[in-house]
């Protein structure tokens, strides 16, 4: 098959190795599309985050065609279209024509969604999910988001609404990033344009001069000192970056805060599957209801060097505009 490889360079390279086959609880996938997300290139020039690479081949999520199953496999067959949050459990990343996954992390595609668009749900829909989850607020609770208009943003708004939250301010940097929100159903009064106005005393004023019961941080570094200041005492911190700094994490354990570090990673690690059948379960239910939709996305390329260096730019310069950036494989 065909795959991009990371070699021992930096440098990526589109090579030809040995089709993965499956073993006894596997299911084997052609892939159809695989999703882009932060960490692909976070891997390539974080250390931390280079501990999660498990394959020189990228790539977290994927959705495809059951091309083969294990001789124990009994809930999936040859045809099915699927789609997976793959993580660090697969055979390989998914900038490849074939993986081969464990039976208990997939799911059957929604019938309300196309096999490119499913490419973009897992890694922000299971992070979305368990930010929710594990915050368990109460539906008239403040929350404040920063970075709303990326993936996970962009999923964990639909799920707040579609659950009847409404108490939310939330922040955006351009004119492409507020439509998105506006698009989803956040209104123009609880959108901050971070790059125009003082974020923390515009936060405060739109939440009458409260500071917020729940802070959800998607970016971190320099806005994690500010979410951290717009937390009120003993209230939750939802971090999912891991780029929270000194003065943030000292401003949050001076106001007794409860940080929740939000990661897919552990439940693989620890081979808890059912966390992400569960999740994803939960995920195409909505969608199939069409209490929520999918992500808006880009298919930016085919499998080629280019279409990945060109992803990994964007993602670093934080230009998606709202969108999932997806490759196109089959």
């Amino acid at each position: 098959m065909k795959a991009i490889v990371l070699h021992q360079n930096g440098e990526f390279y589109l090579e030809e190795i040995n089709v993965p086959q499956p073993q006894n609880h596997e299911v084997q996938v052609k892939i159809s599309a695989s999703g882009f997300n932060p960490v692909d290139y976070q891997m390539t020039e974080n250390a931390m985050e280079r501990k999660l690479l498990h394959s020189p081949i990228l790539g977290r999520e994927f959705s495809g065609i059951v091309s083969a199953v294990g001789n124990a496999v009994t809930s999936f067959k040859i045809g099915d279209a699927v789609f997976c949050g793959s993580g660090s459990m697969g055979s390989n990343g998914t900038y490849a024509e074939y993986i081969c996954v464990p039976e208990t992390i997939i799911m059957q595609l929604p019938a309300t969604i196309s096999l490119q668009q499913a490419a973009g749900i897992p890694s922000v829909g299971l992070t979305a999910l368990q930010s929710i989850n594990r915050m368990n607020a109460k539906v008239n609770d403040s929350i404040f988001i920063t970075g709303a208009a990326g993936g996970v943003g962009n999923m964990l708004l639909k799920l707040l609404l579609a659950k009847g939250y409404h108490n939310l301010i939330v922040t955006a940097g351009n004119e492409s990033s507020i439509a998105s929100l506006l698009h989803i159903g956040i209104n123009y009064e609880q959108i901050i344009n971070y790059k125009n106005v003082a974020v923390y005393e515009t936060a405060l004023a739109l939440n009458n001069n409260k500071p917020f019961d729940f802070v959800v941080d998607l970016v971190g570094n320099e806005i994690a000192v500010v979410a951290a200041k717009l937390l009120k005492a003993n209230g939750t911190y939802v971090d999912v970056t891991n780029f929270s700094t000194s003065d943030s994490r000292e401003i949050l354990f001076s106001k007794g805060a409860t940080i929740l570090n939000i990661s897919n990673y552990v439940y693989g690690k620890e081979k808890r599957y059912d966390y992400y059948k569960n999740g994803l379960s939960e995920l195409a239910s909505l969608l199939n209801q069409k209490v929520i939709t999918p992500p808006d996305i880009e298919v930016i390329g085919n499998l080629e060097v280019e279409t990945v260096l060109k992803a990994h730019t964007i993602l670093r310069e934080n230009k998606t505009n709202g969108k999932k950036l997806i490759m196109q494989i089959q």
